[in-house]
């Protein structure tokens, strides 16, 4: 997802994303819907939550192609 998406998507959930890192701005949004704030994290290599929206995102960070 591009960045200008998330900042979108942060808006509408009444968070301001002024000078926040996406993986921060991530986490903030997963927190907010009350999930684990685990985008970015070596979590993926264990993550079974296949229809996270962040999935391929994280998965492409930790430089993997798919997690167990």
């Amino acid at each position: 997802m591009k960045f200008q998406e998330i900042q979108r998507m942060a808006k509408s959930m009444g968070i301001n994303p002024y000078r926040m890192k996406k993986t921060d701005l991530v986490k903030f949004i997963q927190r907010e819907e009350n999930n684990i704030d685990c985008y970015g994290t070596e979590r993926v290599a264990h993550c079974e939550e296949r229809e996270c929206l962040w999935r391929s995102d994280c998965l492409s960070l930790n430089g993997n192609t798919k997690a167990n």
